[in-house]
């Protein structure tokens, strides 16, 4: 059975200083724990070090994204076992430890939880574990050795991570496991408040290129055009439309959701980036 001193927890922040500490709270303090900030809030990895034990918060110079900051994290990792987990997760002891017990001597490549929300829809039997080829990214344990070199694809700044690793995963012949565990996922809360416009302008610009992005990777250009077009237009569109009734919000929204597209359409990289707050 996996012990907690052979995990580590990996927690990548972006302006998550209103949720970080809960997500702490209850993490065993024999595992180590790292944070990676890209937000370049250096005073947070200054209060963090400072509060818990075995933690390591590494600042990062630019916004790395999610995948690649989750990649620099693994590397600096000394254990078998990694527990990556959103800021606006909560993992209170007892559920930690269901955790590990169901999971007790199961070989894996991922192993991941319920949100709360999820549990009514789900039906499993007396092992408690259902087998899947997806996952949700808030929440997973992964096993190292039944890894890659490189884990996530670092041309996704943002959405689709996790659903690229586990596509390559199934390909290789590794077990993505569910466990019929449930934990608070605030969701949508991870990187600064809801409502702001440089959050909702980086949510909408990656989630089409990275749509797009992920398509052409797996069944190429062609498909990935097909299936993103009805995007594209109804993008146009509304922003047209909302820039007619003057709907600010709505308008930037569909703006960078099209821009976002035709920059994957163009075949550029993932360049945008919001702004962070800090020097």
């Amino acid at each position: 059975m996996i012990n907690f001193s052979e995990i580590t927890f990996l927690i990548t922040t972006f302006r998550s200083e209103k949720v970080i500490y809960n997500c702490l709270q209850d993490l065993p303090e024999i595992s180590q724990k790292i944070v990676i900030e890209n937000s370049g809030n250096k005073n947070l990895k200054i209060d963090l070090e400072k509060k818990y034990k075995n933690l390591r918060c590494m600042v990062m110079n630019t916004n790395k994204g999610y995948g690649c900051a989750n990649n620099i994290g693994i590397k600096e990792s000394k254990t078998n076992y990694v527990f990556i987990i959103n800021p606006d997760v909560f993992l209170r002891k007892k559920k930690l430890n269901d955790i590990i017990s169901i999971i007790g001597n199961q070989k894996f490549s991922i192993a991941s939880v319920l949100e709360e929300e999820e549990k009514l829809n789900y039906v499993f039997d007396e092992s408690k574990i259902l087998e899947k080829n997806f996952v949700k990214g808030f929440a997973m344990l992964l096993d190292k050795k039944n890894m890659f070199s490189q884990i996530f694809d670092e041309n996704i700044f943002l959405y689709l991570e996790e659903t690229d690793l586990c596509l390559r995963i199934k390909k290789k012949g590794g077990r993505i496991i569910l466990l019929n565990v449930s934990v608070e996922h605030l969701g949508g809360n991870s990187h600064g408040d809801f409502d702001d416009i440089e959050m909702q302008k980086s949510r909408n610009w990656h989630w089409m290129w990275s749509k797009f992005y992920y398509i052409k990777k797996h069944e190429g250009y062609f498909f990935a055009l097909l299936k993103t077009l009805p995007n594209f237009f109804s993008s146009l569109i509304k922003f047209f439309l909302y820039s007619i009734i003057f709907e600010k919000s709505e308008k930037t929204k569909y703006k960078m959701r099209f821009l976002g597209l035709t920059n994957s359409y163009l075949l550029k990289k993932s360049f945008f980036r919001p702004y962070t707050g800090h020097d």
